[in-house]
């Protein structure tokens, strides 16, 4: 993350959540709506001494959610009305907020409403314009979450109350980010929406740590993955023997839980055990860390530093090209729980 290098106390939007209950992995009723993707802040967190209200809003079922000061409305208006806001999906890219599209900024600059995921870039929350309020809309792995619908129902709200939301999304939109279900309810709505592609931390994760996805006469492809479920999981759509034969390298995204499950699967389906690998855990922050191992011992590795999520494993001879962080050093250094 960026550090601020002026004198002056860094200025932090008030901050809405969405669930003030993150004790349990239970939905956010409507009744407290306000200000977590996969790969990918619910009421962002605000930093100490922040203004953040954390007064709870009402939702649409329960009521319209009040505008911020200093919007164009103040309550919703119907559908057809000229006054309807707009809906813009950012990417947030990996963490790094200096990776973030001119656009992306551009909208940001504008917006009435930022509804914002876990895993953004926080420093640019600091920077928006006075009155802009912050929902969290947060999905913590197996922990507090915010339901889709209720998501999709917070930005055409928002916008039928004549507002500029940015709905600010951690990589791409469209990768693990759920982003055209936000655009089909918009669509479905009448609102205009419309895309910000992000840096996609399947790509950029592996390449802050000196990674290609890529390389002449290693791979000539990769495959991107969403980890979350184990391959034993009557869920889980993904051919993993198909995989395994492949010949590409393996991009892994929210797999800290089930790696241990992957590699298996991966081994017991004829990949070499000698495979290089490599987790990357908080890429593209000052909290970065890199571990690097073999397809059959990176599950063990992994546990054995404690690597959190938000991680991007990669398995490919690629894998022996990452700037590796002395495991000694690794070891000690605080992990991020997300």
């Amino acid at each position: 993350m960026h550090r601020h290098t002026t004198g002056a106390a860094p200025r932090t939007p008030a901050v809405v959540p969405a669930n003030p209950h993150p004790e349990a992995r239970t939905p956010a009723t409507a009744s407290a709506v306000a200000d977590p993707e996969p790969g990918g802040s619910a009421t962002v967190p605000a930093d100490a001494g922040s203004a953040a209200t954390g007064s709870a809003v009402a939702g649409p079922a329960a009521g319209e959610i009040p505008a911020p000061r200093g919007s164009r409305a103040t309550g919703p208006v119907p559908a057809e009305s000229p006054a309807v806001g707009r809906v813009t999906l950012v990417g947030g890219g990996p963490g790094d907020p200096g990776l973030l599209t001119r656009r992306a900024l551009d909208r940001l600059a504008e917006a009435d409403v930022v509804v914002a995921d876990r895993l953004v870039p926080h420093a640019v929350l600091r920077d928006l314009r006075p009155g802009v309020r912050v929902v969290d809309v947060s999905k913590v792995p197996r922990g507090v979450f915010v339901p889709q619908e209720q998501i999709n129902q917070i930005l055409v709200t928002e916008a039928r109350a004549g507002h500029r939301v940015v709905r600010l999304k951690g990589g791409d939109p469209f990768v693990f980010g759920r982003g055209m279900e936000e655009m089909l309810a918009c669509r479905a709505a009448g609102v205009p929406v419309e895309v910000v592609p992000g840096v996609t931390s399947a790509v950029a994760v592996p390449e802050l740590a000196g990674v290609p996805v890529t390389h002449r006469g290693l791979t000539q492809g990769f495959t991107v993955l969403a980890a979350h479920l184990p391959p034993d999981d009557p869920g889980s759509t993904v051919d993993w023997a198909g995989v395994a034969r492949s010949g590409t390298t393996i991009v892994l995204l929210m797999a800290v839980q089930t790696l241990p499950e992957v590699t298996a699967a991966l081994l017991r389906h004829g990949m070499d055990p000698a495979t290089a690998a490599v987790s990357v855990e908080n890429g593209g922050t000052d909290r970065q860390r890199v571990l690097r191992g073999s397809l059959a011992d990176i599950a063990a590795v992994a546990a054995a530093h404690h690597l959190c999520a938000p991680a991007v494993t990669v398995i490919g001879a690629v894998a022996a090209f990452a700037d590796v962080t002395p495991l000694a050093d690794a070891s000690t250094r605080p992990g991020h729980d997300a």
